[in-house]
């Protein structure tokens, strides 16, 4: 149901937001030329994935109003906490975004790290198996997996329904894989209850996979991802990766950072990665 539209303070909210949000907030260099306090709108704007003429209407009040997908990327690029992006919405003309859907947004904290980690490969992962934001060297290692729309946005869905989704790790870790998933989404449904979206995941899962059904009659609990990984690169052939995990728990969110050990060849392949992201690289994905 849709608010009043405040035009007037939502352009002054905006403009407060880029006046605190410092160059090195977002990976920046504030430069010498800089002499106004906070980001240029420029840089706001493409922080944001908008042009900066919309955002300046915006900053102004005479802006139209925004659609909810737009609030969010406003509220993303502002690294906004979770009460300055209810807000937002409010001004904007919405009501504060459903439990589930405010889990999608980064938290501040996290896309202050993921700035920093520009050269390295990293993602960041909703608490259901949602990845929300990857650095390029992670788009190269895994295909570009925020592009997924409705249940495919979720890890164990795409696990247990694409046999594409598998092709990206070792054959013989696949059966130990599909346990993980499912232990996990069954915490995520002990955690969160039988009204929730890891209730309607398992009750999908169960109505469409075999091998999910068979699993979740085990009631394994406990299970978790192995801090190694080996992958298996369309290009590039296998890398034996350490998985680094920075847990938010405010949102459930988690950071992931691939490493390999120095000297090695995984360490050479990963380099590569880095390097060229997904310029060289042609995915397939669904």
């Amino acid at each position: 149901m849709a608010r009043t539209f405040d035009r007037s303070s939502l352009g002054a909210f905006l403009r407060a937001r880029r006046a605190a949000l410092q160059p090195e907030d977002v990976g920046l260099r504030r430069g010498q030329r800089r002499r106004a306090p906070g980001l240029r709108r420029e840089e706001v704007a493409e922080l944001c994935a908008m042009s900066a003429d919309y955002f300046a209407r915006l900053e102004r009040g005479d802006g139209p109003q925004p659609s909810e997908a737009m609030v969010a990327a406003i509220a993303l690029g502002l690294r906004l906490t979770p009460d300055e992006r209810d807000h937002l919405f409010l001004l904007a003309g919405y009501r504060t975004i459903r439990r589930e859907v405010r889990t999608q947004h980064v938290s501040p904290g996290l896309m202050r790290v993921m700035d920093g980690l520009t050269a390295t490969t990293a993602q960041v992962m909703g608490p259901l198996g949602e990845t929300l934001l990857q650095t390029p060297a992670a788009v190269a290692l895994l295909g570009d997996q925020t592009q997924h729309t409705g249940n495919a946005r979720y890890a164990p869905y795409r696990w247990f329904t694409d046999p594409a989704e598998r092709e990206r790790y070792d054959p013989e870790d696949h059966g130990e894989n599909s346990r993980i998933n499912v232990a996990l989404l069954r915490a995520a449904l002990t955690r969160d209850g039988l009204c929730s979206p890891a209730a309607d995941l398992t009750d999908l899962l169960q109505r469409t996979s075999d091998e999910f059904a068979q699993l979740w009659e085990r009631h394994e609990v406990g299970l978790r991802w192995s801090h190694t990984k080996r992958f298996v690169h369309p290009q590039l052939g296998q890398l034996d990766l350490y998985c680094q995990l920075l847990l938010e728990p405010d949102q459930g969110q988690s950071l992931l950072i691939f490493t390999a050990t120095p000297g090695t060849e995984s360490h050479e392949k990963l380099a590569l990665l880095t390097v060229l992201g997904t310029d060289q690289f042609t995915f397939h994905t669904n």
